[in-house]
């Protein structure tokens, strides 16, 4: 395949098709660190630059210089897991969120990545997920508006319930789900959780949420303590290309900095990456989609008893208790400050102190209409932070659209040119998955 792309979904591709000129090392084990790691240091497997310090980048980042390799991962902000990996909801997919994809394509592109995300970032972060973990099952609330009715969203969760059930890892997930079982709430039960009429249904989905901000510092931890990583933080990737050949060195340049060779190059950007791999040679398949969206993060002086809940599908919401006192919270239609198609987006001008109670107000109006709970996280809030995040995705439209395609989220992975790789993330629990998988097939262990 020397001198042509080759797109690299790895739920479809053997995984002897991605393989690179560098020498095979002997052992398997992904944990290597410490000792092992400062030896190799001597006698480094290769050079790579890993473009992007976010939870892809800095999971990769971290795999690649515990086998050896000298890294250098680049990011445009100040610190690593700054951007959308430090500020979302940290939902762990198994597929229920994506009930209006009846192939269930979506669910099982999803699953892998979430059901081993926890074994992964522990075994990268030296520590259990547990305590930063929602502690309840998530609550899907149908809206009155959704596009799926409820009696079929019912249907879909019953098949990826299956789903679940039957794969070999169900039991690594965050917590044992190997008789995942989705259950429709009951009337009462329902009334239980909301007095709205716009809500018409309910579904209890054994999916959990972790807190990205405690990951997110560990992460950090993780990364300036490991001696074969060269954190260039401050550095704006503009462009990478083949000094030789596509099958020998990259060059990356960064602003108002002299390029650099390498012999790998792994973009990992997530709002840029598309613009970089332009100037490699690889053009973007149509119909993705940039978006930029606020949500709430907080924290209370006491615990509060509020379920993990999404308002779906189509009218869309979301609530996350992570801890009791912990808390996430969103509105999209409140938060969404930017869409477009186009190659790249601009960050949108950060809120003015009235715009930004504005929003805090717009958002606990209309969660708490939906789910009257979530007011006690307002009146107990001892912190309340507005922040912003991109999201990439190959799929556009709106979510009030049936047919289009941000419904699903199938088409993410890898694309490779010659030793220039870009990755679509595709969605945050799916990133360490991915790494681990990529960093695989670089080292030729599968």
């Amino acid at each position: 395949m020397k001198g042509r792309t080759r797109l690299c979904w790895f739920s479809a591709i053997p995984n002897t098709t991605l393989k690179t000129t560098y020498r095979t090392p002997d052992d398997t084990h992904r944990e290597r660190r410490g000792r092992d790691a400062r030896q190799d240091m001597t006698a480094p497997r290769g050079r790579m630059a890993i473009l992007g310090a976010g939870i892809m980048g800095a999971s990769l980042a971290l795999m690649m210089a515990r086998r050896g390799y000298a890294v250098s991962l680049f990011d445009k902000e100040s610190e690593p897991m700054a951007c959308a990996s430090r500020w979302n909801e940290g939902k762990i997919h198994l597929g229920y969120l994506y009930g209006n994809d009846p192939s269930l394509l979506t669910a099982r592109h999803l699953l892998s990545g979430g059901l081993c995300f926890g074994r992964l970032v522990s075994e990268l972060i030296g520590s259990n997920l547990e305590a930063h973990t929602t502690f309840s099952e998530d609550l899907y609330l149908v809206h009155r508006n959704s596009i799926v009715a409820a009696e079929a969203l019912g249907a879909i969760f019953e098949r990826v319930d299956v789903l679940v059930r039957s794969h070999a890892d169900a039991t690594s997930y965050l917590a044992d789900v190997s008789a995942a079982r989705s259950n429709r709430l009951s009337k009462t039960e329902l009334a239980d959780v909301t007095n709205s009429d716009q809500i018409v249904g309910g579904f209890q989905v054994p999916e959990r949420s972790v807190n990205t901000r405690w990951v997110a510092d560990r992460l950090c931890a993780a990364l300036r303590g490991e001696p074969n990583i060269s954190l260039r933080m401050a550095s704006k990737v503009l462009s990478a290309q083949p000094v030789d050949g596509i099958d020998r060195k990259w060059r990356v340049a960064v602003a108002s900095e002299k390029s650099e060779a390498f012999d790998i190059v792994v973009n990992c950007l997530w709002e840029g990456r598309l613009a970089v791999d332009r100037t490699a040679g690889i053009e973007p398949v149509p119909g993705w989609s940039h978006r930029y969206r606020l949500c709430l993060f907080g924290r209370t002086s006491q615990p509060v008893d509020v379920p993990c809940a999404v308002v779906a599908l189509g009218p869309f919401g979301d609530i996350k208790n992570y801890d009791g006192r912990n808390f996430y919270l969103s509105w999209y239609p409140s938060g969404l400050l930017a869409e477009s198609g186009e190659l790249s987006i601009e960050t949108p001008q950060a809120l003015d102190a009235d715009a930004r109670q504005r929003f805090i107000g717009n958002v606990r109006a209309t969660l708490a209409r939906l789910l009257p709970s979530v007011s006690s996280m307002f009146d107990d809030a001892e912190e309340l932070e507005v922040r912003g995040g991109f999201v990439f995705a190959q799929g556009r439209g709106s979510l009030s659209d049936p047919k289009a395609t941000i419904h699903r989220r199938d088409q993410f992975g890898v694309n490779r040119l010659g030793n220039y790789i870009s990755v679509d993330t595709g969605k945050y629990s799916t990133a360490p998955w991915l790494a681990d998988r990529l960093a695989r097939q670089i080292c030729g262990i599968e």
